[in-house]
């Protein structure tokens, strides 16, 4: 290889080192964030699974707690529930540190709609924590603890029932980002609005068979699952067209 060549690859290799050195700083940061929020929010583990199980302990039985059946449970349970917690909190932060990294590799008109679609992303993701916590849980823990079989006492485990809300909460979070979803297919060429409309009638039926598997089998918690899904699903739309009317605009004018 001559010396010319030598230099190319160089020239080449350089950008990438310094794009994992960034990366790798972007991470530690991002850790530092998590590790920084979780520390202070520890001494009050214990207080945060008492609110967490509170939507379950109101409706169990009287004289009937909930219980640990394995030895570290007291302390890792609540340990799990602070780390998960910080995270939760330090979202914002960390989609900051990804979007630093990513962002001068976009275009201007990328930008434009990257910022907006990332905040919103954030708002929705916790506004369907908030809505399993205050309007799904109540409704499907009085409905397994009423259908206990008689003789049968209702005394769930701290860990089973910790992993049981947090797959609800990040099943609702994830099911309001629909109308990102949404907006970002149509973005990026993979569909169009006019075929999402055309797809309505399999879109609500995909939205209440999710409501279904994700909630127990009562109609009322399906539809507290499948409508929002639905009414999401058309915002999507609704904004992907007035976007898009924008930008047609924009490029008439221009």
């Amino acid at each position: 290889m001559t010396m010319p060549d030598q230099e190319h690859d160089t020239e080449q290799g350089q950008p990438l080192v310094e794009h994992l050195i960034e990366l790798r700083s972007r991470i530690l940061r991002s850790l530092g964030a998590v590790v920084l929020i979780f520390l202070p929010l520890f001494f009050f583990a214990n207080e945060f699974y008492v609110l967490l199980s509170e939507p379950l302990r109101v409706y169990l039985p009287e004289g009937a707690t909930m219980i640990a059946t394995e030895v570290a449970s007291p302390f890792l349970t609540p340990f799990k529930l602070t780390l998960v917690l910080a995270i939760f909190i330090a979202i914002p932060y960390i989609l900051h540190q990804i979007w630093a990294f990513i962002a001068p590799g976009l275009y201007a008109n990328e930008k434009r709609m990257a910022i907006p679609l990332l905040i919103t992303s954030v708002l929705l993701f916790y506004l369907g924590v908030l809505f399993a916590f205050f309007v799904v849980f109540p409704l499907v823990f009085s409905f397994f603890t009423s259908v206990a079989p008689e003789g049968v006492t209702v005394m769930t485990d701290i860990n089973r029932y910790l992993d049981f809300v947090l797959k609800l909460f990040f099943a609702f979070g994830i099911a309001f980002e629909i109308p990102i979803a949404a907006m970002l297919m149509i973005w990026s060429g993979v569909t169009t609005v006019d075929n999402l409309r055309r797809k309505r009638p399999y879109v609500i039926v995909g939205c209440f068979v999710v409501g279904m598997l994700l909630t127990p089998p009562d109609i009322i918690s399906q539809l507290l699952l499948a409508f929002p899904m639905w009414v999401l699903f058309e915002a999507g739309i609704l904004f992907s067209t007035l976007i898009k009317q924008q930008g047609e605009e924009v490029g008439t004018e221009s």
